[in-house]
């Protein structure tokens, strides 16, 4: 059968992909694997049970809840009724929550533990709603889920394809709020035509081996969303991580072949092998940094020559088979999206054939506009790939990335003045994204619209590019660039506190507090002369003269960052202006 629904994968998997693992998720040290048949007949009860309970087409119920398989269980037993769902990021203030509450009129909750429930109902009651809250483990308090499967199979007679058929493509499937770097949350409508169209020109890329997987991005963001939805359709098992502190050891648990990443997390373990590779000595490390350094030069379909493939096979018999091992041994492709992955890495790993597809898109666009491939010519370093099947890309004059396709929201809800903003007479999505097309096909991201800023002097500085390159110092994990109406740019950066550890043990330097660290004169020299290093890549105008070290790392959880990693510009520049004043207004700074 067509898929023109999302709801229709269930019946897709039934006939083709009967299977003991569809779905499986870590808890408490072992995992709990679901069955085709189990978890499709587990999804058709919750939409029996909904539907038991009041829920009808145009509804909204909500999911709150980390990554597991009920995630994905009630989001198809909700779709199936008609209604809308609309995920909720664990790590929302309540401020948000109430707002999405209100805003959405949700009817129904299903939220994973006591710490979201407590949240959940704390609003609903300052809201005085009726909401009729769920739960996914067992709380003496509350209503289990697993009531409204009960339900639902008390209530067989209930029809689900008369439910289903009232469903047509272009009806919602749900309402994103998106969190933003600023302001009020917007609630991004998307439709099951806008998802489908995203899930089955993205399944292209995947080659056909590829049939397990391990997910650790939040399904609360449409990226790993759709990516599920995509597994699904090509018959890949989902293993979820147990947690963030867990993802190497399930990973090499479950040996998956691929999984979605962000950036800052291919970073992480990048510099974790590069830290490890300095432990070594003798000739095993002069091996190890002499197949870096061959990595870091691969360029794609041998463009260096046969001595240097030659060089190349050597590297990947002796030093990057055992990177391969570190993340399960079968891994055929990672996806990254979310923020501009550094091309030295993209680089790395795919001569380590552990090859990352670079994409990009917005929650907005379901979300993938543009994505690298595994085929050849499907892949250019430093850029995010060409438009997937049906979407067209231009570029507007003032350098704004535009897109137009199946993928494009209907709107944002109940604000047809800021869909007319974003969504012009052709059709075309402002994606506030700058870029260009190199030629003609391939997309290279250079800053976010908004985020590029003029100092004094009229010059105009793109951060994000800045950025990316200071990152490249494995002892600077976070930077934020700023200096707008200023007259030059300065940042603030978040060593990296690990490396920088193992640094000052070889300088003979005490290293008793991160507070204390950041103080010392060397540290900070030796921090200046990195991001010095990677200035000379710039313009006079663009260059950092300034810089301020932050002793903690910028979180979710601290406010400054937003559920996939990127920086809350706004909210680190006012929880640092003294910082930020001491920079720009005090003799007393660090130059450069």
């Amino acid at each position: 059968m067509a898929v023109t629904r999302i709801f229709d994968l269930l019946e897709h998997c039934r006939k083709n992909f009967q299977k003991d693992d569809i779905v499986a998720g870590k808890q408490n040290g072992s995992w709990r694997r679901y069955s085709t048949t189990e978890f499709t007949d587990l999804a058709d009860s919750v939409s029996r049970g909904l539907i038991a309970s009041g829920i009808r087409k145009g509804d909204k119920v909500a999911i709150m809840s980390a990554n597991r398989p009920e995630w994905n269980i009630c989001d198809f037993g909700i779709m199936q009724t008609g209604a809308i769902q609309v995920p909720m990021y664990p790590t929302l203030a309540e401020q948000d929550v109430r707002y999405i509450l209100e805003d959405a009129e949700v009817r129904v909750a299903f939220v994973s533990d006591q710490a979201l429930y407590g949240k959940l109902k704390a609003a609903a009651d300052a809201l005085q709603s009726d909401l009729k809250i769920y739960t996914f483990d067992n709380l003496p308090e509350a209503a289990h889920w697993q009531e409204v499967v009960e339900t639902g199979k008390r209530n067989q007679e209930i029809d689900l394809h008369e439910f289903r058929e009232k469903v047509t493509p272009d009806d919602l499937l749900t309402l994103i709020y998106t969190s933003g770097t600023t302001g009020t949350p917007k609630g991004v409508m998307l439709t099951h035509n806008n998802l489908v169209s995203n899930v089955i020109s993205s399944s292209m890329l995947y080659p056909a081996g590829f049939k397990k997987a391990v997910s650790f991005l939040p399904i609360s963001h449409i990226f790993e969303r759709m990516v599920l939805y995509m597994y699904f359709y090509i018959g890949a098992s989902v293993y979820y991580a147990e947690s963030m502190d867990t993802i190497v050891a399930d990973i090499n648990d479950v040996k998956p072949h691929g999984f979605t990443s962000v950036p800052r997390l291919l970073e992480k373990v990048y510099d974790r092998i590069v830290a490890k590779g300095s432990e070594l000595s003798g000739i095993k490390r002069k091996l190890f940094f002499w197949a870096l350094e061959l990595g870091l030069r691969y360029e794609l379909n041998g463009r260096n020559g046969l001595l240097y493939e030659l060089k190349l096979k050597i590297a990947n018999k002796i030093i990057f088979n055992k990177w391969r091992d570190a993340l399960g041994g079968n891994i055929l492709a990672l996806v990254s999206g979310g923020a501009a992955l550094q091309p030295r890495l993209a680089r790395v790993f795919w001569a380590a054939r552990i090859p990352v597809l670079e994409g990009y898109g917005l929650t907005e666009t379901s979300p993938v506009i543009t994505v690298n491939g595994l085929g050849v010519g499907e892949t250019r370093f430093g850029t995010v790939g060409r438009p997937i099947k049906d979407v067209s890309v231009k570029i507007a004059s003032d350098g704004e990335i535009l897109c137009k396709g199946p993928n494009v929201m209907k709107g944002y809800y109940k604000r047809p003045d800021l869909t007319d903003e974003c969504i012009d007479e052709e059709g075309y999505f402002h994606t506030g994204d700058i870029g260009e097309l190199i030629d003609g096909q391939y997309l290279r991201i250079t800053d976010r619209k908004k985020e590029i800023f003029k100092t004094a002097g009229g010059k105009y500085v793109a951060p994000q590019v800045l950025e990316n390159k200071f990152k490249e110092s494995i002892y600077i994990e976070q930077v934020m660039v700023l200096g707008e109406n200023e007259r030059f740019p300065s940042a603030l950066i978040v060593p990296s506190f690990a490396n920088l550890k193992d640094w000052c043990s070889r300088m003979n330097i005490s290293y008793e507090s991160n507070n204390g660290i950041i103080q010392n004169k060397a540290v900070i020299d030796k921090i200046c002369e990195e991001v010095e290093h990677y200035n000379k890549d710039f313009g006079q105008w663009e260059r950092v003269k300034k810089i301020e070290l932050l002793p903690a790392e910028w979180s979710i959880e601290g406010g400054e960052l937003t559920p996939k990693l990127s920086l809350k510009r706004k909210f680190i520049l006012e929880k640092n202006k003294a910082l930020v004043e001491k920079i720009y207004r005090n003799s007393e700074h660090i130059e450069i």
